[in-house]
């Protein structure tokens, strides 16, 4: 399984996770919030994100782009709309934004500090509402970022209180991976 299959498989049980945490559905602002401060708190803690999604400062504050293109191809539509099949196993579409699970998480996906990122995200964002979810999420770093921009992996981090040495940490890890790829 290659890197991108790896990412799509944690996005997947990740999201189904959350969605059954949140009783089963729930619209796409809100799972992208809790997904958002779920991978801030992991990054912060652990130097890196659950999902290695890349979040865009959009208007209601970060979306991941790889989860929302998933959820985009249930509707036949963005980069992923070839791998539609991949994906209506474990989704049901309802309407154009909400999203309902299907099928039960594979836990074993997920690590133990992953599912308890995602659980604490969970407890503090479920009964926020959109407009508490979107002032929530307009924190530091998707102020720094431009409109519709990438939001900085460690602008995340320091909007979720990393300490120094974490941001370091991050920021190595990051010229690692970067060098790794070139």
């Amino acid at each position: 399984m290659d890197r991108l299959d790896e990412d799509i498989e944690t996005t997947v049980h990740s999201l189904l996770f959350i969605l059954k945490q949140l009783g089963g559905r729930a619209d796409f602002h809100k799972v992208f919030k809790i997904m958002y401060f779920a991978d801030q708190k992991h990054l912060t803690k652990f130097g890196a994100s659950i999902s290695n999604d890349k979040y865009i400062a959009m208007q209601n504050g970060p979306v991941p782009s790889m989860t929302y293109d998933i959820l985009k191809a249930l509707r036949g539509e963005g980069l992923l709309v070839g791998l539609k099949d991949r994906f209506t196993p474990y989704f049901n579409l309802i309407k154009s934004y909400t999203v309902e699970a299907k099928l039960e998480p594979e836990l074993e996906n997920l690590s133990e500090s992953e599912i308890s990122a995602i659980r604490e995200s969970i407890h503090e964002n479920k009964n926020l509402n959109f407009e508490k979810l979107t002032e929530k999420s307009h924190d530091y770093a998707w102020k720094k970022a431009m409109r519709d921009g990438e939001i900085d992996l460690i602008d995340i981090a320091e909007a979720g209180g990393a300490s120094k040495d974490m941001v370091k940490y991050i920021h190595n890890h990051l010229e690692n991976l970067h060098a790794a790829f070139e």
